[in-house]
């Protein structure tokens, strides 16, 4: 994995998939900027919708005894990647969205 890949992790103790941007990889465990998976629609009607307060992508370490497994965000077969849903439904990749959303000091 690279970082800034488009990631799903899937995480135990609780059990829980989180989706976003792989920041860091490491035998201590995983950085990522992202949202857990049961909220990517409501993530993306809330974008859609232009809602105040919107569910936000954040940058969070889990440790590496929480993660079962890291995969890719990538298409499978006819269904398209999460990535992919996301621009066709928000007209504009989750990079460039990322870009936008990241805070500035």
């Amino acid at each position: 994995m690279e970082v800034n890949s488009i990631v799903i992790i899937s995480l135990t103790s609780p059990k829980e998939k989180i989706w976003g941007q792989l920041l860091r990889l490491d035998s201590a465990g995983v950085t990522v900027r992202g949202i857990d998976l049961d909220s990517f629609d409501d993530f993306v009607r809330q974008l859609l919708d232009h809602e105040d307060g919107t569910v936000g992508m954040t940058a969070a370490f889990y440790p590496m005894h929480r993660v079962e497994r890291i995969a890719e965000d990538e298409p499978s077969g006819t269904l398209p990647s999460l990535a992919d849903r996301f621009r066709r439904f928000v007209g504009m990749s989750i990079q460039e969205y990322l870009r936008l959303d990241t805070p500035t000091f």
